[in-house]
């Protein structure tokens, strides 16, 4: 049954189909050959936007919603000849979901969002999009994008020879050729518009994608994955007393009353009742509450669902079946410490000397044995972690993603998320018949304005 949306769409599509028939019926010689080769007269509007749609569809884009959303609104305010709106205020503000008056030049989010997208684009150019006919760039300095025709992909087509009299007379001689030029144009319209039928009717069908060779063994169909993001009060507490807190002080929750740790010797008893107040409050991350986000997405297109569970509420069991998803290193997320006996690398906070160290335990050849954070360092050097390790039980899987700060946190999850940087380490670390093991792969990155840039590789680690 023809749906009632499309109905008048095909009917001139048809009405279209017997008009070209008739004008070709009345067409002859050159003057037909002529037509065919006239531009059409539509605006390439229409051609840009579904450039922009093959390229956020592309692998360098497919996952990463926030470059995906950038691209495509900086291109549809230029097609709508609102590129002279376009700032990093307002990007921000559309895109990010930042205020009206967030202030840009503390918060760069836009600026690095901006410099990612002009990668993945010369990426996906280079190599899914190498035969497109247009490109789009999107100068330094700016974010209004550039729509560049590739002129050796659109060569000038050659003029055309009048007819002299004698190949007239041929033609007339050719009644057989000139009948398969008249009935191939209509026939090819008519693929034309069963292509366009099909689109329409299959658009809003999701598109069946290869299975991920990380995130399916996350994600699994019909089983839910447990979320655990970092307890932000839980750090408030250890800068403040400049001591750490296990997992067994955790789950009593003595640190957070009068019992346990005073934040201050012989404070006034306002400043113990917002201890308890504070320890009382669930306070997480912005890292984690996108981190959620973009979870809760690929968990849906794998028929899963994602469970968050804030980290004061878990217990043991939880970790012992199911797939869990751990954000945060142990200072934030105690849960970590249940992991780390069968971890190389290590996250320990020394606050009384402001210094965050990853720790080596078995260094490889040129490999250091500790890397370390300053919390005064002016070159902002962080560093994140991912781990995919077995659980509790060994029958499922849980990926931890931890930082020496909230930006090392972010640059761990961008890491994940991202495959142009993950499949080909995936790739590296394959075994001959494809399965990808448990590892840790240690990152470094820089903080900058509470934002992680893109992450280098320092070490990595696998498990037989």
């Amino acid at each position: 049954m023809t749906n009632p949306v499309h109905a008048p769409f095909m009917q001139a599509c048809f009405n279209g189909l017997t008009q070209a028939m008739i004008s070709k019926e009345q067409e002859r010689g050159s003057a037909a050959l002529l037509s065919a080769r006239k531009p059409s007269l539509e605006g390439p509007e229409v051609e840009y936007r579904a450039l922009v749609q093959r390229i956020v569809a592309s692998p360098p884009f497919v996952r990463s919603e926030r470059l995906s959303s950038l691209l495509i609104y900086v291109c549809e305010m230029t097609l709508k000849g609102r590129g002279a709106e376009i700032n990093e205020q307002k990007i921000g503000q559309a895109v990010f979901g930042r205020s009206r008056d967030y202030d840009s030049t503390i918060d760069g989010i836009v600026r690095t969002q901006a410099s990612r997208l002009r990668q993945r684009l010369e990426q996906y150019f280079r190599e899914e999009g190498a035969d497109e006919a247009v490109r789009i760039l999107i100068p330094r300095g700016g974010y209004v994008p550039v729509f560049e025709p590739r002129s050796a992909l659109n060569p000038v087509l050659p003029e055309i020879e009048p007819a002299s009299p004698l190949a007239g007379e041929a033609g007339r001689g050719q009644p057989a050729e000139r009948a398969f030029a008249f009935y191939l144009v209509p026939w090819s319209l008519c693929v034309l518009l069963a292509a366009v039928v099909l689109v329409l009717a299959f658009r809003d069908r999701p598109l069946a994608v290869p299975a991920h060779p990380l995130w399916s063994h996350i994600f699994t169909p019909n089983h839910p994955t447990l979320m655990v993001p970092a307890d932000s009060g839980l750090v408030m507490f250890h800068n403040m007393t400049r001591r750490d807190f296990g997992l067994d002080e955790y789950l009593l929750g003595s640190y957070r009353n009068d019992q346990g740790t005073n934040l201050y010797d012989g404070a006034e008893p306002s400043l113990k009742d917002w201890q308890a107040n504070l320890g009382n409050r669930r306070y997480t991350s912005m890292v984690d509450l996108e981190a959620s986000l973009r979870l809760a997405q690929l968990a849906r297109g794998s028929a899963s669902e994602l469970q968050v569970r804030y980290a004061r509420d878990l217990r043991p069991n939880d970790l012992k079946a199911g797939n869990v998803i751990l954000m945060g290193a142990s200072e934030s997320n105690p849960w970590v410490e249940l992991f780390e006996r069968n971890m190389n690398f290590v996250f320990e906070d020394d606050y009384k000397k402001g210094v965050f160290t990853v720790f080596n335990r078995s260094p490889r050849p040129g490999e250091p044995a500790r890397w370390d954070s300053l919390w005064n360092d002016p070159q902002r050097k962080v560093y994140g972690l991912v781990a995919y390790l077995p659980n509790l039980a060994g029958d499922g899987n849980v990926l931890i993603l931890e930082g020496t700060s909230m930006s090392g946190t972010e640059g761990a999850r961008d890491f994940a998320m991202d495959d142009s940087q993950l499949l080909p380490f995936l790739k590296r670390i394959a075994r001959a018949d494809g399965v990808i093991p448990h590892f840790e792969v240690l990152l470094g990155t820089e903080n900058m304005s509470a934002s992680a840039v893109r992450s280098n590789l320092l070490a990595w680690r696998t498990s037989n």
